[in-house]
């Protein structure tokens, strides 16, 4: 019998619907009840694509026992992270307080009457196994704590709420200064994280790390800044070489589990790519114009358009590191859409053409993942045209059609489909069909950014087409909405959305000059909205959530902290400062430096949590405005200058090509392209 989320809008929901566990989606119906029964709410939190939610779904919530137990004691809740990402926020900052590391699905225990977190897990086995106590275990010792030992419950409870209290609690600190020694300090250290290496640990593309470090290159000392810069060409060529970029078909997959950048963990998810994907133009960009590069650009862009390309125009948010490798398996496999066996290659390519692969790509008759081989490119080996043959062979017999045929590939938009639809190759992984407009807004700020460098319209015109959607249909009663499902908004935007939103609509103006204003009087009016529903107009910064969407959460929380997504708080001040320099607007560089005080002692002091902040306090102290013709602001867009904005202008002096304006002054007028890049260049401040 299935239970409360059978009509979840949410994928994942759904995914649960049919568990014997007496599952909740969040929202009043099941706060209410857990209060009026006095029973601790278990909450689990995860999403569509997530593995490990996928083995503790099969396993420990389809258990009839430990369902049996669970609902005669607790209070079941399953929230979407994808929905609701304020609500995991919170719990993942608890989760981590307790555990000293997060990850999903995260599984929370909350006493009923005010929510507060009292003990959590990520993966918790059916039975005893890999060190930890079976699921049912665990639920009959929390029962009994939470019954029997209402002092340790209540003290613990006092501490988690202090300590979480106090991390949302931030005011200015006159103290501490917003200047170039904080910039450049700040910098280096977040650096560094790119240049760790730990043997045996998973690796992560950590895209806010490698945009900030991409952004030192123009303002730390000669030596460090080459530093930085060479760290920044090994992580491109880390992703663009690594099994983490996926050969065959385009797009990265969410991380790889080893250090080598081999085994990937196979789920491709939309703000990875978008991250990916800017970060590559714009080390194109700074000089380095690796072949590969541009390669894993143009392969991204093909799989977004064949695969996460939605009718209507937006993009689809994830897709399953799992798929069924025939329709008569009962649970599907990680990865088998994107390996290759030894003997399949032998038997798809020529012996010519495996000769030559060989000499690309990792393969042998042992593999690297389970007897299969996940493909990893030599770095310092060029795609030749025979091995471009082959790669072209193995598409065909993944999708069942020839590369240049294939455009369009409908999604298995559940487990279902994926096993009933006649699939002409191999049976894909099941794509989360939900918009998330945040995510289609990285997405699009990279495609923005590939379009500005590379030149390519492709990008350009899918980019438009999805914002022009999100224009068009993601306001409902005046309010934008986070979510859409089959044409169906849902959820109110929360700051990700709105701070990624304006960030995309700013990257369409600077990157298509041939727009006019238009990008930017879209991205000014999604500003006044951000403002009026999430800034704080005392103390400054932008809550996770709305002023009047926030009953229900047991704090309010500034987001800060960068995680595979930049922060919200970081993003809107680089925002603001851009507004700043195309309107000449003085308010918008007042929010941008009261946002930048709120966090100016987690800067100082925890400067490796936050490097987006530290990208906005580049802004805030090195942004330029040129104007100039569009001629030489396309020449100037091609080039890696982080924090400059093109102004088409006709209004310049005489006998000169622009004029550099930093903030409230402008620099004596420039006479060569060369001269304008030496002032934007220059660091120094407001």
């Amino acid at each position: 019998m299935p239970n409360h989320l059978l009509h979840a809008q949410s994928l994942y929901l759904r995914k649960h619907a049919h568990n014997p566990i007496d599952w909740y989606s969040w929202g009043e119906e099941a706060l209410s009840r857990a209060k009026q029964e006095q029973k601790p709410i278990f909450l689990s939190i995860g999403y569509s694509s997530c593995h490990w939610c996928t083995v503790m779904e099969g396993e420990a919530f389809s258990d009839s026992a430990i369902a049996h137990y669970l609902n005669n004691n607790f209070i079941a809740i399953k929230v979407d992270r994808e929905e609701r990402p304020d609500i995991d926020s919170i719990y993942m900052q608890a989760l981590q307080m307790m555990t000293g590391q997060g990850g999903w699905p995260l599984n929370i225990f909350l006493t009923p009457d005010d929510l507060v977190p009292f003990y959590g897990g990520t993966y918790f086995p059916l039975e005893p196994r890999y060190g930890r106590p079976g699921f049912l275990q665990i639920l009959e010792s929390i029962h009994n704590f939470y019954h029997q030992q209402t002092e340790k419950l209540n003290a613990l409870k006092q501490e988690i709420v202090g300590i979480l209290e106090n991390n949302s609690n931030l005011k200015p600190n006159p103290d501490n200064h917003l200047n170039p020694k904080l910039l450049s300090q700040g910098l280096e250290k977040n650096s560094k994280i790119l240049a760790r290496n730990e043997y045996g640990s998973p690796r992560f593309p950590m895209m806010p790390y490698s945009n900030t470090t991409l952004v030192g290159i123009h303002t730390l000392s000669p030596e460090n800044a080459n530093k930085a810069h060479q760290l920044c060409i090994q992580r491109g060529i880390d992703l663009v070489n690594g099994g983490i970029y996926d050969h065959v078909g385009g797009g990265f997959h969410r991380y790889t589990v080893d250090s080598t950048w081999t085994v990937p963990h196979f789920e491709k998810m939309l703000y990875d790519n978008g991250l990916i994907m800017e970060f590559l133009a714009n080390l194109w960009s700074s000089g380095t114009e690796k072949t590969q590069y541009r390669v894993a650009c143009e392969g991204t862009l093909a799989w977004l358009e064949r695969e996460m390309s939605a009718p209507e125009g937006y993009f689809y948010s994830a897709q399953d590191a799992d798929n069924f490798p025939n329709i008569q398996d009962e649970e599907p496999e990680e990865g088998d859409f994107y390996v290759w066996h030894y003997l399949d290659l032998q038997q798809i390519l020529s012996h010519e053409e495996l000769i030559a692969f060989q000499e690309v790509f990792t393969i042998s008759n042992e593999g690297n993942f389970e007897g299969k081989n996940v493909l990893q490119k030599h770095p310092d080996k060029p795609i030749t045209p025979i091995v471009k043959t082959a790669l072209d062979k193995l598409f065909t017999m993944r999708y069942g059609q020839k590369p240049d045929k294939l455009t369009t590939f409908a999604p298995a938009r559940n487990n279902d489909e994926a096993k009933s639809l006649e699939w002409l190759g191999r049976i894909p992984p099941v794509t989360d069909t939900k918009m998330i407009v945040a995510w289609n807004s990285l997405m699009i700020s990279g495609l923005a950014r590939a379009y500005g460098v590379f030149g390519d319209s492709k990008y350009l015109d899918l980019a438009e087409t999805a914002v022009k959607f999100i224009l068009k249909n993601q306001w409902e009663n005046q309010r934008l909405h986070r979510l859409n499902y089959g044409n169906k908004v849902s959820t109110l935007a929360q700051s990700e959305d709105y701070a990624f939103l304006i960030k995309a609509l700013l990257d369409l103006q600077q990157n298509s000059l041939n727009a006019g204003n238009y990008w930017l009087e879209k991205a000014i009016k999604v500003q006044e909205e951000f403002d009026h529903y999430c800034y704080d107009q005392e103390d400054g910064g932008y809550y996770n959530n709305a002023h009047d969407n926030s009953n229900d959460l047991l704090i309010k929380e500034k987001g800060y902290i960068d995680n595979a997504t930049p922060s919200p708080n970081g993003v809107a001040v680089a925002n603001l400062v851009r507004l700043g320099l195309m309107t000449d607007n003085l308010e918008y560089f007042d929010k941008a430096e009261k946002t930048l005080e709120i966090f100016s002692e987690k800067m100082t002091d925890s400067s490796v949590s936050c490097p987006s902040l530290f990208t906005g306090l580049k802004w805030f102290l090195d942004g330029s405005s040129v104007k100039s013709s569009v001629q030489l602001l396309e020449d100037l867009n091609k080039l890696y200058l982080p924090n400059f904005i093109p102004c088409i202008s006709k209004d310049i002096p005489d006998n000169s090509v622009g004029l550099v304006c930093r903030g409230l002054s402008c620099l004596e007028p420039a006479v060569t392209k060369e001269q304008i890049i030496e002032q934007v260049s220059i660091t120094g401040g407001i």
